[in-house]
């Protein structure tokens, strides 16, 4: 796919995939390719250009497709962190489609954002105190909140371990940032497929998704590439995948009205912001009772100035609800995007902006990490692994 961040899900999914590795995670070729499990993966969108976007995928030596012909990066994918979570208590009844929404979206807090005790990093950092990288490592990213990725379709506990980050970020006075990837046809059957077996499904696990959102400020950064990256569905699918969309941040807001929800809109070397503004608004990104705006770079390296205008051109196409804005993953793009196009771990990439609500940028609601610095793209390690020599790179410029 297009992201890779903390993520709660999946127990021992990733479980014994570091001991596999070298501090750069290096291993035979075969030994790269992506494991097509219930952890998301890379797969490069296509580059923009001034005609409709076609994807040009090429073949790679991780298995993946490789953009090489491309001006831009794609967003690299995310892959579920390990993480304690709890077993599951009566789910509460799923919010009905029917509910009452808000009709003004919520407003940015003065609350810090809220990083959440279970990631690799974070184990890592616990597990390795006399590792001369250790402290760089815990002061530049593990301290640094960041994004909890919900990747696998679980309806039996997904109500629980929502609810667990949720008032963890609650008890604290801080706003959780959650990664609903469980949409149907995900990554368009690339490294990153899976998601819920239909769109029926995928409904229902929405509504048990927002049955633990609780009632505190949290934002939600809905299902990336599931409107940038939609092209190998037929405009039927297409329209139906839309319909639900819609129908989630609609479900998200009524449950709760201090959720801030925000739609797929690929980043600034992707789509035209027209083609992709049409795209956002068949999906509800315009409407108030659905949706707080559009998210742009998740996993990429595009820098903040560029996604910042891109963001705002999109937002003039897309029209809509007053007060609309956009956050922008700012994890990787200290350096902004390789020149060569390079996408999967590339080197000389650097941390950007901290996370943050409080921006200074007018129609810009944060900056974020929604991809964790240092968890891989799929070539310097597993897909979604924390490799702590790529880590280092990102936190101190290195190559």
């Amino acid at each position: 796919m297009v992201v890779a961040a903390s993520v709660v899900a999946l127990l021992g999914t990733v479980a014994g995939t570091l001991e596999a590795l070298d501090d750069d995670g290096r291993r035979p070729r075969e030994e790269a390719r992506p494991v097509v499990t219930d952890v998301p993966a890379p797969l490069p969108p296509p580059v923009r250009t001034s005609g409709p976007p076609t994807p040009t995928p090429t073949p790679s030596p991780s298995a993946s497709p490789s953009p090489s012909a491309r001006t831009g990066s794609p967003t690299p994918a995310p892959a579920p962190t390990r993480t304690t979570a709890p077993a599951p208590p009566p789910t509460r009844p799923a919010p009905s489609r029917t509910t009452a929404a808000p009709t003004t979206r919520a407003q940015p807090s003065s609350a810090g954002l809220y990083r959440h005790p279970g990631s690799q990093v974070l184990d890592w950092v616990r597990a390795n105190p006399g590792d001369p990288r250790a402290a760089v490592i815990r002061d530049r990213i593990a301290d640094r909140p960041a994004a909890v990725w919900f990747a696998d379709y679980t309806p039996e506990n997904i109500t629980a371990r929502v609810r667990d980050v949720t008032s963890g970020g609650a008890a604290n006075g801080q706003v959780p940032v959650l990664v609903p990837y469980t949409v149907p046809d995900r990554d368009c059957g690339g490294a990153s497929q899976g998601g819920a077996p239909n769109l029926a499904a995928y409904d229902g696990w929405i509504d048990l998704f927002a049955a633990g959102l609780g009632e505190d400020e949290v934002v939600v950064v809905l299902e990336p590439d599931s409107i940038a990256l939609a092209e190998c569905l037929s405009g039927n699918d297409r329209d139906r995948r839309y319909r639900s969309l819609a129908r989630a941040g609609r479900v998200l807001k009524a449950a709760n009205p201090n959720a801030r929800v925000y739609f797929d809109a690929g980043h600034s070397a992707w789509h035209a912001p027209a083609t992709i503004a049409e795209r956002l608004r068949a999906a509800g990104a315009g409407a108030a009772d659905a949706s707080d705006g559009i998210f742009t770079n998740v996993s990429n390296f595009h820098r903040t100035a560029d996604e910042v205008a891109f963001a705002r051109r999109v937002l003039d196409a897309l029209g809509g609800a007053p007060g609309l804005g956009a956050v922008v993953d700012t994890s990787r793009n200290g350096n902004g995007a390789p020149p060569d196009g390079a996408w999967c771990d590339p080197r000389g990439r650097e941390l950007g902006a901290p996370p943050t609500l409080t921006t200074g940028q007018a129609r810009i609601d944060a900056f974020l990490w929604v991809k964790l610095p240092g968890e891989s793209d799929g070539c310097r390690g597993r897909p979604g692994t924390f490799v702590p020599g790529y880590a280092y790179d990102l936190a101190t410029g290195g190559s």
